[in-house]
């Protein structure tokens, strides 16, 4: 699409210069003087020879060549950048939610407190507390390196320390990777908001999702390796992966520019400001007022969009019944008789159903449309958490284990790229890392609250009734699909 903007806008600026260039050559036929090419005339593909303007097709086909050869070398750098970026984003989700859970699970934990791992996703649920420090201090870029060094930092402690029995401090240390891990989504998502536009956003929708599934699939050959090494050289590789990304970000991304917030002047002053609460009678703005205020503006703004109440009711439920059934995934495969390894092994494979998913997602609605996909979507991820009401019920062997856990990753898959196109629909210019931020904790609320209390439930009712209950608690984010703002 840019490469087809950029020829169009080459076409339109062409003939005003070759009428522009006729002139001067007559002009010069006139005075006797030879005709001087212009830098206009090179750049529109226009030669001129004896005071005579002449179309070069020659040049304009070099020009096409090279911006089409430009274009697909954009693509590249960017695919590269959002990959690794979104990679580095889901390596510390994974850790914090499969790899803890794993790690309790193989420690012979009780479902309660397996489900308690859950909780892990607090930090996800209450960084929009937080997100605006991004936005008002340093830039997207600075913080997302920062918070890989961090995670690197941590996984080292926990390295150090997962083997010894000391089972406090390294849930103490799982909590610390989310604290830094919802830090650093915040400046992910802002910095992808930020570094393109808003069809380069929903173009590699499929792409940042895939690499984030790619990460989640990382995590599941951790718990695979964990199996049959140790937890603590898994949490050694995975610090050692966050360090090289952390290097690698610090040298090679791009670097944007940021973009004002609304309502901003050409001072950067927002219109009125000289008669909003708070300021002095010089018109400067008290400190502490003008600071809450631009805390609280993102907030404000996030819930002035319309329809913003049935938005906030599908972000809440939409990933209700996923969640339940998550959190009790891996309890049910060790029920099943499969080892740490193998509950690894079988987590991969489903992990690659839904990078597959999440690509063939983003191309659907870059296709059709958030406005035609997001119900069928939406009832395909709930029909989905069945599949996993017929390994409760039927117990079956490993082949069949794998394929049930494959469909309903692939579903999975699908039902996350409609969600993170519908989450940046709804992020306003100036507060892009504040609003995904927010929306993205919205969403996680559901996962904490229904993941925490899932081991209570799968404990007292046995894992067929409770992964039907996970399918009655995903009907109400297909529901609420047919009344969200569509575009």
């Amino acid at each position: 699409m840019e490469a087809a903007v950029t020829s169009h806008k080459s076409v339109e600026t062409a003939a005003p210069a070759r009428a522009a260039l006729s002139e001067q050559g007559a002009e010069a036929a006139r005075r006797g003087a030879p005709a001087v090419t212009s830098g206009v005339a090179a750049a529109s593909g226009v030669a001129v020879t004896s005071g005579v303007a002449v179309t070069s097709g020659a040049a304009a086909a070099s020009g096409a060549a090279a911006a089409s050869g430009a274009a697909a070398e954009r693509a590249a750098s960017r695919g590269l950048w959002i990959s690794s970026t979104y990679f580095a984003e889901g390596l510390p989700y994974a850790i914090a939610h499969k790899v803890a859970g794993e790690f309790f699970t193989a420690a012979g934990a009780s479902l309660q407190i397996i489900g308690l791992v859950s909780l892990y996703g607090l930090p996800w649920n209450l960084k929009f507390l937080w997100s605006p420090l991004v936005d008002l201090h340093g830039s997207a870029r600075r913080w997302l390196v920062g918070a890989e060094i961090a995670l690197a930092v941590i996984l080292l402690g926990l390295a150090a320390t997962a083997e010894s029995g000391a089972l406090g401090l390294v849930a103490a240390l799982f909590g610390l990777v989310a604290v830094a891990a919802a830090t650093h989504d915040i400046a992910v998502d802002g910095f992808y908001l930020q570094a393109l536009d808003k069809d380069a956003q929903a173009a590699f929708s499929g792409l940042r999702v895939g690499a984030y599934r790619l990460a989640l699939l990382a995590g599941a050959l951790l718990v695979a390796f964990a199996g049959w090494a140790s937890f603590g050289a898994s949490f050694a590789v995975a610090a050692a992966a966050l360090a090289l990304l952390a290097g690698a970000h610090a040298a090679g991304l791009p670097r944007p520019a940021a973009a004002p917030a609304p309502g901003a002047t050409a001072s950067g002053a927002a219109p009125g400001a000289a008669s909003a609460p708070g300021v002095t009678a010089s018109g400067a703005a008290a400190p502490g007022a003008a600071g809450l205020r631009r805390y609280v503006e993102p907030f404000r703004v996030f819930l002035r969009q319309p329809r913003i109440a049935s938005s906030l009711a599908f972000i809440l439920c939409y990933r209700a019944g996923d969640a339940l059934m998550f959190a009790m995934s891996s309890p049910l495969l060790k029920d099943l008789g499969l080892d740490t390894a193998a509950r690894g092994n079988v987590a991969g494979v489903g992990t690659i159903a839904s990078i597959a998913g999440s690509t063939l997602g983003g191309v659907l609605i870059k296709r059709w449309g958030l406005a035609r996909t997001i119900f069928p979507i939406a009832l395909l991820q709930s029909l989905a958490i069945l599949l996993y009401v017929a390994l409760a019920w039927l117990r079956p062997t490993l082949p069949w284990i794998v394929a049930l856990v494959t469909l309903e990753q692939l579903a999975a898959g699908i039902g996350t790229a409609v969600l993170v196109v519908f989450l940046m629909r709804r992020c306003v210019d100036g507060y892009k890392s504040s609003h995904f931020a927010i929306g993205s904790a919205l969403m996680s609320v559901s996962a904490t609250f229904a993941g925490s209390v899932s081991g209570y439930l799968a404990a007292s009712v046995g894992f067929t009734v409770f992964f039907v209950i996970a399918f009655a608690a995903s009907i109400p984010g297909v529901v609420l699909s047919r009344w969200v703002p569509r575009e």
